[in-house]
């Protein structure tokens, strides 16, 4: 359930954003998927994962305009 709502948020995220939705939907669900699976670090894993991929996605877009 917290992979949809977060590929939903990071889909809306991307509109606003007037980038590829595609691309951050598909970046939430591997950062879902590593977070889950491969690290099995429960749900507290899954939030950090999302919000460092949030900050990731913030930074690159900050350095990137500059």
């Amino acid at each position: 359930m917290m992979i949809v709502v977060c590929a939903i948020f990071f889909h809306r995220a991307a509109k606003f954003e007037d980038e590829s939705g595609l691309l951050w939907v598909s970046l939430s669900v591997l950062v879902s998927a590593v977070t889950l699976f491969f690290f099995q670090r429960g749900w507290f894993g899954y939030l950090l994962g999302q919000a460092g991929l949030f900050v990731g996605i913030t930074l690159f877009r900050m350095f990137r305009k500059s």
